[in-house]
């Protein structure tokens, strides 16, 4: 009889070990997954590898299905979205066509001379164009770094909806200025600008979509300090 005994106390102990009891809080599941690792909002995506941008033109990691569903849950989504998709030198630029703009070729220019001049002959002659040589671009950023310096995925691109921005950056920063003569000590300088642009929070997707701001290069300006 004690035998028995310890025999079915031994299967119910074995039951119970193999077959938790169905109390208590199961671990949360995000997304049809166990989150089993720190989401960190300030590390930088798979896209900015290697670069010292702040935000990226491509993303091969977009998360297009999950914007897409914060989109469809967002019974406010037409009030927060504002776009000009066809942004370009022809309505921001003045006295400047679109075909103008991106016709400038700054493949000439060093920024500063390897003689004995502080400048050589690129800086004096050449093409049309800005007087401090800038890349510009409309573009439609994936992602992008806020102020806070946390990432975010910029909706953009998904069910048509897209939000475009004007970035202009320096090809040479801190270089002379062209077409200036060395006694002015100009250098150019690079300018931002703050957009506010309709967000997603990949660490944290119960958020849904919000207006977030990020620090764009807007413009590469001339700068001459006093003499």
């Amino acid at each position: 009889m004690a035998m028995r005994l310890i025999s079915v106390l031994a299967c119910v102990a074995a039951a119970t070990a193999s077959h938790p009891p169905p109390y208590g809080h199961p671990a949360p599941h995000y997304g049809g997954y166990q989150q089993q690792h720190y989401c960190d909002p300030t590390a930088a995506p798979a896209c900015a590898a290697n670069s010292s941008l702040t935000y990226c033109l491509e993303d091969a990691e977009y998360p297009a299905y999950e914007i897409k569903a914060a989109i469809s849950q967002d019974h406010l989504f037409a009030k927060k979205y504002a776009d000009i998709g066809t942004q370009s030198a022809d309505d921001l630029v003045d006295g400047l066509s679109a075909e103008q703009e991106s016709a400038f070729d700054y493949g000439y220019y060093t920024g500063s001379s390897k003689g004995d001049s502080p400048y050589d002959v690129t800086h004096w002659a050449g093409p049309a164009g800005y007087i401090c040589p800038s890349d510009v671009a409309y573009a439609q950023p994936r992602r992008a770094q806020n102020v806070a310096g946390e990432w975010r995925v910029i909706v953009n691109d998904v069910h048509y909806y897209t939000q475009t921005a004007r970035l202009e950056t320096c090809l040479h920063p801190d270089a002379a200025c062209r077409a200036l003569a060395p006694c002015y000590k100009s250098k150019c300088t690079q300018k931002y600008i703050y957009h506010r642009m309709l967000s997603y929070d990949p660490c944290d997707p119960y958020k849904g979509l919000f207006i977030d701001i990020y620090r764009l290069p807007a413009a590469c300006s001339c700068h001459v300090p006093a003499l």
